[in-house]
Order: structure tokens, then C-alpha cells, then sequence
């Protein structure tokens, strides 16, 4: 693999854990409580209405959380309840002000944090078997201390808690309805896209982890296998991740038919839209999507603080029509729901299919030979922070197209196009790569390029291959993250294809070289759904 490759990947590394460290730290993961007595109520309490309890949990793992009940709440269990886990490496205060909010509305809302964080009791098994019957043992929790109804059960939550509420709703057929906020569905397609492991994603979340928790043995060595690229352990990785994805369990949400809403950003970096919308397509209960500008849950961030916040207030719909039976016309409105990272207008159609109707192939003619293991100066950014300024300042990573060094750049063009374009969907890549090394990685980018030849990212997406015979063709067919982004008229679309980004750990032997090639028989192209507005 490389000297080079592996000290950029330390680099990567390093870089990302110092930011964590550097922040605003916590302190050392704290110590494992002690188990307490089930649903013993804490003796502080922030209002009348809040109360801060312990739950026991799978296996008698005690679980932190607070409770918040509608005003004036009595005993005849005529309220719907929502449960919220925590997010990934947040306290249980996390959705204290949604929380309030939803019981002023009549909702019993229970929130907690997840095993292995904080001050809850266990490890982190990373909404693992006992995550998974962590939830149903809240409900019950609910059901048996609170005016909850059972027949009203809802869980919704923001990344690690929209996971496991997910997950939650293939096994406990008592949630009918969940709202998904910037998680997951497809775990590996989510860290381990393209074959390509998501460095600066998974060292951010290794690193909360360890800061704000406890870690299981397992998933110290799965992490440890991760970022050290053992191959010999691919197939175990790929296992412990499916059995955390709810697209495993995808026929027993169905069969359970609870009524699913997924939002998440187009620029997330951690749970890349692809894998969701590809969830949403397999689905065939009550579902909605969205999508808006941003990454990581920097979607619902202002939300969590109290602040007017559109993902939550479709949460807020999804789960009022579905446990309340409030007649909002959200079961009469088109169900997928997408934000233009360029405009900032709501755009809504009838299923995913229909956002990328119209597809326009950009032929990728010619021979193109680059080196491996330098980065160009093409990148997809650094996470949470690049696609954060695209959302709030629109200021997406950028190259100059012309001074990318074509030794270690493949580019190619569209021509200008003479009216405004609009990119709505997903891109795909087929091509046709000849390595000298058996092993390799790529990383493919689309540009939106201006008359001056400055380019603004589209999208991107890795690709890792093994195994090939070196001098040998084969086809590469890769799908870029989907986005929704407008090319200005007299600009033009660019793919640019090089080999290392400080995303990725790139898989590039010393000496390496690759050659994109195009022919009759087996054109390449890259297909982009795009269409004149």
C-alpha cells in the first residue's frame, strides 16, 4: 500500500482526533454507575413536568433519561409517547427543549441516553442486539410509569438516535411511527462506501466515543481493523455493520408497518444521502423523505436548542397525523421533500425516482493516464465543517479546474451551457481503468465551473478496488453522493478523477498509475440527472 499512503492516513488521523481533543472536552469517559433501582426518580428536577430517571435496560444496564409529561397529566393513559434515544456521544439533556415542546402538546416524552455513554450503565455496542432491546425496555418503562398509551407508541431521534429508532421498529411491533433525523439505514454503505473506509467520519465518531463513553471490546477491534486497512478482516466489518443496518431488517419493518419519515442532508458526511434514499425506495408502510443543504445534523441543530427549525416541525407533522390522528394533510402531500442547496426552496415529488426523471450523458472520451498517492488539489473538504458553509454561506470546496495538475488529475468537460441547468438526483460514473498494481483507490468529483475556470463542488464519492490483474481494463460504475445544486447559464460541468483525499484512506501502492480509457463497444461517461430549469 505504500509509505506515502500510510502516512497520510496517519496524518488524517491525527488531525481529525486533535480537533476533538482541542474542543470543547468533556473530560474522561465516565466511570460505569452502579445499577440503581429501576425507575427511581432523581432528586433534582429542572420543572414540574421533567423528571430525571433511571431505567433499567437489557440485562439490568441502567439507563439515564428524563421524563417530561403534559401539564395537569393524569392516570387514564390517553397520551401518545415519543422516545428519544440520544444522539452519538451527547448527554441526556440533548432534547429537553424539543421535549417540552411536544408534551405542551399532549406527548409523553421519555428520553435517555444510549448504553456506554455518559452516565448510563454498560458499553458501546454501537445500536447493536442490546441497543436494540434497550428501546423496547423504555417502552415498557413508559408504559408502566407514565399516562402512556400503548397503542400511540412513537421513538424519533437526530443520527445515533434516529438509527436505533430504525432499528427499534423492525423488532417492537408496538412503534407505529418513527422520525429519523440524519441516521442511518445502510451502515457500511454509510463508513465503508465505494470499498473505501470513511477516515475523517469514523475518527471523529472513535474519538466522541472514547470521550464521552466507553467503548466495547468489539468495537475497539473493529475500529482497530478499520483504520489499519485489515483486509483479512473485511468481511467480519462488513457483517458487524450489516447487522446494525435497518435495511438488513428491511421485511420486518415493512411487515411491522410503522409509518417511516427520513431527513437527512445532502452533504452529510457521516450518513451520506444515498443509502437512505435507496431505504425509502424499499419501504411500503406510511414513509416521507427529506433532504436540505447541510451535513452531519447541522439540519436539526437549531432545533435541539428551541429554535423554529424545519426538519423538526415535519417531525412534529409526521408524528401528529400518525400517533395523534391530526388531519395536517401530511398524508395528502407528495412524500419526498428536497431542499436546493443553491436556492433554498422546497421542491416536492411523488417518490425519489421522480427527483432525477431526466438523465444527460457527458461522454468521457479519450485516454487519460494519471500517478497515484499526491492529491491534485481536487477534495471533498474536511468533514462537518465543509458542507456546514455550503449550507449557511454557500461556499462548497473549490479548485481551479485549469491548474489541476493533469500528472495526477483526469479531467474532463461539458460544454457551456447556454441557460440555467439544474442537478437533481443522483450522478453515476461508468468508465474503464487500467491499474499497474492490483489494488488501487479513486476518487471521483463533479464541478460546477465558472467562465474563470473556478470550480465549486457538485458532489463526489470513492471507489476501491483489489485483486485485479495489473495491466488488465475492467469497468468502474460509481455512484456520486446525491445533492440538488443549480449550474448557472454560461457555466459548465467538470469530472475530475484522482486518487487521494484526506476523506478517505486511499488504498494507492507506491508507483502506482491509472489509465481511464473509453471505447466503441464500452463508451465511458458519467450520467448526470440534470435538466434546463
Amino acid at each position: 500500500m505504500g509509505q506515502h499512503r500510510h502516512a497520510l492516513r496517519t496524518t488524517a488521523i491525527g488531525t481529525v482526533s486533535a480537533a476533538l481533543l482541542a474542543g470543547p472536552a468533556v473530560g474522561a469517559a465516565p466511570a460505569a454507575p452502579t445499577a440503581q433501582p429501576q425507575a427511581r426518580a432523581q432528586a433534582q428536577s429542572t420543572a414540574a413536568d421533567v423528571r430525571f430517571v433511571d431505567i433499567e435496560g437489557d440485562g439490568g444496564t441502567v439507563l439515564k433519561a428524563n421524563v417530561v409529561t403534559p401539564a395537569g397529566a393524569d392516570d387514564s393513559r390517553s397520551h401518545p409517547v415519543i422516545v428519544l434515544p440520544t444522539s452519538w456521544a451527547t448527554p441526556q439533556i440533548e432534547y429537553l427543549a424539543q421535549a417540552k415542546k411536544l408534551a405542551d402538546s399532549g406527548y409523553v416524552v421519555v428520553s435517555y441516553n444510549a448504553r456506554g455513554f455518559w452516565q448510563s450503565g454498560g458499553y458501546i455496542e454501537v445500536a447493536g442486539p442490546a441497543d436494540i432491546a434497550d428501546a423496547s425496555k423504555v417502552i415498557d418503562w413508559a408504559l408502566a410509569n407514565t399516562p402512556a398509551d400503548p397503542g400511540k407508541v412513537g421513538m424519533a431521534g437526530v443520527s445515533y438516535g434516529a438509527g436505533i429508532s430504525l432499528l427499534a421498529a423492525a423488532h417492537d411491533k408496538r412503534i407505529k411511527a418513527v422520525a429519523a433525523l440524519s441516521g442511518w439505514a445502510d451502515l457500511v454503505e454509510s463508513i465503508y462506501s465505494g470499498r473505501t473506509q470513511h477516515v475523517q467520519a469514523t475518527a471523529l465518531l472513535t474519538g466522541a466515543g472514547y470521550l464521552t463513553g466507553r467503548p466495547s471490546k468489539e468495537f475497539q477491534q473493529i475500529t482497530a481493523d478499520f483504520f489499519s486497512s485489515n483486509l483479512a478482516k473485511e468481511q467480519g466489518l462488513i457483517d458487524w455493520g450489516k447487522k446494525r443496518s435497518p435495511i438488513t431488517y428491511l421485511d420486518r419493518i415493512n411487515a411491522n408497518g410503522a409509518a417511516i419519515m427520513l431527513g437527512n442532508a445532502w452533504g452529510d458526511t457521516i450518513f451520506p444521502p444515498n443509502q437512505y434514499a435507496d431505504f425509502y425506495e424499499k419501504l411500503t408502510g406510511p414513509k416521507r423523505l427529506e433532504f436540505r443543504p447541510g451535513d452531519h445534523a447541522t439540519a436539526e441543530g437549531t432545533g435541539l436548542l428551541g429554535l423554529p427549525n424545519d426538519a423538526w416541525t415535519s417531525a412534529r407533522r409526521w408524528l401528529d397525523h400518525h400517533l395523534k390522528g391530526v388531519d395536517n394533510g401530511v398524508d395528502r402531500e407528495q412524500p419526498v421533500r428536497i431542499k436546493s442547496r443553491s436556492t433554498g426552496a422546497y421542491e416536492n415529488y411523488p417518490d425519489w425516482k421522480s427527483v432525477a426523471a431526466t438523465e444527460r450523458k457527458i461522454g468521457l472520451g479519450g485516454s487519460k493516464r494519471i500517478s497515484a498517492n499526491i492529491d491534485s488539489g481536487a477534495n471533498g473538504g474536511v468533514t462537518i465543517l465543509s458542507s456546514a458553509l455550503d449550507q449557511f454561506a454557500k461556499l462548497p470546496p473549490m479548485a481551479s479546474i485549469p491548474l489541476l495538475p493533469r500528472l495526477f488529475a483526469a479531467v474532463w468537460q461539458s460544454e457551456r451551457y447556454a441557460s440555467e441547468q439544474q442537478i437533481r438526483g443522483t450522478a453515476r460514473l461508468h468508465t474503464t481503468v487500467t491499474s499497474t498494481k492490483e489494488s488501487g483507490t479513486l476518487v471521483a468529483y463533479l464541478y460546477d465551473v465558472g467562465p474563470l475556470g473556478l470550480g465549486k463542488l457538485v458532489s463526489s464519492a470513492p471507489y476501491t478496488f483489489h485483486g485485479k490483474s495489473p495491466g488488465k481494463p475492467f469497468a468502474v460504475d460509481l455512484e456520486l453522493f446525491s445533492t440538488a445544486y443549480d449550474v448557472p447559464a454560461d457555466h459548465r460541468l467538470a469530472l475530475v478523477v484522482d486518487t487521494v483525499d484526506p476523506l478517505y484512506i486511499e488504498h494507492n501502492p507506491s508507483g502506482a498509475q491509472l489509465t481511464f480509457s473509453s471505447s466503441a463497444a464500452d463508451p465511458s461517461y458519467l450520467s448526470v440527472p440534470l435538466r434546463e430549469k
